[in-house]
């Protein structure tokens, strides 16, 4: 007879340091991959925003309000004298300085959509694809260390206890 209780008797669940490790494991693997995804959607996101100004381009200059690590506030007029300092900040805002006279692209239906103009999302697939793979080497070491000491048993992570209906 075979099943899936005959190929795991209840007398051999996984003892502590095992279990330990396996979960350690599955920690490891998830934070990597929930890193790549979002290092994706960020990337996504960024070739979206750019397609936005793209499809309605409008160009002025720009004061730089303010550099922080967070975000480049910039000013800029729009050609109806309308004045913008989008909340959000400036897309792709490296080397800017405060008091610097830059030219922006902005979506005309969104000026608060605007970005360094010449400057798009490929700029950002280094960065992440940088820190993704950061993420993936420590992961990956961390899974090779943790299998050097045996075998991982993810799979028989599970319940003690199983739930019949």
């Amino acid at each position: 007879m075979t099943g899936p209780d005959t190929l795991h008797p209840v007398d051999d669940q996984l003892t502590r340091p095992q279990r330990r490790r396996a979960v350690a494991a599955l920690v490891a693997i998830v934070v990597a991959g929930l890193t790549a995804a979002l290092g994706v959607l960020l990337v996504v996101a960024a070739v979206t925003e750019d397609a936005a100004i793209e499809r309605y381009t409008g160009n002025a200059n720009a004061d730089v309000v303010s550099v922080s690590f967070s975000r480049t506030l910039v000013r800029f007029q729009t050609p109806d004298g309308a004045e913008h300092l989008p909340s959000v900040g400036v897309l792709y805002p490296e080397a800017l300085a405060e008091g610097q006279v830059v030219r922006v692209e902005y979506d005309q239906r969104n000026p608060d959509l605007v970005r360094v103009a010449g400057r798009g999302a490929a700029l950002t697939i280094l960065p992440v694809g940088t820190a993704v793979l950061g993420v993936w080497v420590v992961a990956g070491g961390f899974l090779y260390w943790l299998r050097r000491q045996g075998p991982l048993n993810v799979r028989r992570l599970r319940p003690r206890r199983r739930i019949r209906l």
